[in-house]
C-alpha cells in the first residue's frame, strides 16, 4: 500500500486539487481555453483594421501579447495531457509563472481604465469591439489561467524579488517596444499613452509593474486558501500526511 501511496505522490502534487496532466477535465480546460485564443486571433484577422497594417501588428498590444503567452501556456499545457509528459507538465507550469499574473494584469488594467473612460483603451477610430470578443480578448484568458493554477498545479511561489524583477522587466521592456513602434507608426497603441508625457508613462509602467508583482503575490495566496498550505509530506505504515509549518519549530527538540 505504500508502493501506492509513493506512486501517487509521483503523479500529483499532494495540494493539487485535480490531477493533471490527465486527458479528462484538465485536457478539457486546456482545448476549450486555446479554442477561445484561437477565436481571438481569428477575430483580428478577420476584422483588419489599421493596425493590421502597421509596423508591429496586434503586436503592440500588451493584450495580444499575453494572449499570444496563454496560449503558449495552454498548448504545452494540453501536450501534457495528451502524452501525460512531466517535463511538459512542469514547463506548463512553469510559463503561467509569468502567463497567470500578466492576464490579471491586463484584465485590471483594461477594466479599470474602461471604467473611467472608454478612450483611453479603444481608439475613436477603430470600430467598437463586439462583447464576444472583448470578453474573449481581455476576461477569459485571466480566468482560465487562474482556474489552471488553482485547480490544476501544484503550487508555485515566487518570492518578492523574483517577482518584481519579472513583473519589472516586461513592463519596461513593452515600453521599449512600443517606444520603436511609435517611431514607425507615429501614433501609440492605446490612446492614454498619446496623453501622457515620458515622465509620466514610466510612472505608469513602473506602477503596472507592481500591480502585476501584487497579483502574483495575490495568486499564491489565494492557492494557499484554495488548498491549504501543508509543506512536509510524511509516510508511515502506508499512509501519506501532511504536516502544516509551523512558526518557531527551529531548535524544538524532543518530539
Amino acid at each position: 500500500m505504500a508502493a501506492v501511496a509513493a506512486q501517487k505522490l509521483t503523479k500529483q502534487h499532494p495540494l493539487q486539487r485535480l490531477q493533471a496532466p490527465s486527458r479528462g477535465v484538465s485536457a478539457l480546460l486546456h482545448c476549450l481555453g486555446l479554442c477561445s485564443f484561437a477565436y481571438s486571433f481569428a477575430y483580428l484577422v478577420r476584422n483588419p483594421n489599421p493596425i493590421n497594417e502597421s509596423y508591429g501588428w496586434h503586436l503592440q498590444y500588451l493584450t495580444i501579447i499575453g494572449l499570444s503567452l496563454a496560449a503558449l501556456t495552454f498548448a504545452v499545457g494540453l501536450l501534457a495531457d495528451l502524452t501525460l509528459n512531466r517535463r511538459l507538465f512542469a514547463v506548463k507550469n512553469t510559463l503561467s509563472v509569468a502567463s497567470a499574473p500578466m492576464e490579471c494584469l491586463i484584465s485590471l488594467l483594461y477594466w479599470g481604465l474602461r471604467a473611467i473612460d472608454p478612450a483611453l483603451v479603444l481608439p475613436p477610430s477603430l470600430p467598437p469591439i463586439p462583447t464576444t470578443a472583448d470578453l474573449s480578448f481581455h476576461a477569459i484568458p485571466a480566468l482560465a489561467l487562474v482556474a489552471d493554477l488553482l485547480l490544476f498545479s501544484p503550487p508555485w511561489a515566487i518570492a518578492f524579488r523574483p517577482a518584481l524583477g519579472l513583473s519589472t522587466g516586461i513592463a519596461f521592456g513593452y515600453w521599449l517596444w512600443i517606444e520603436r513602434c511609435y517611431r514607425f507608426n507615429s501614433f501609440y497603441p492605446y490612446p492614454i499613452f498619446g496623453l501622457l508625457g515620458t515622465g509620466e508613462r514610466v510612472g505608469l509602467f513602473a506602477f503596472s509593474a507592481l500591480l502585476m508583482t501584487a497579483s502574483t503575490a495575490l495568486l499564491t495566496w489565494t492557492y494557499g486558501v484554495v488548498n491549504g498550505k501543508e509543506a512536509r509530506r510524511e509516510m508511515s505504515n502506508g499512509d501519506v500526511r501532511l504536516k502544516r509549518k509551523e512558526k518557531g519549530a527551529r531548535g524544538v527538540q524532543g518530539e
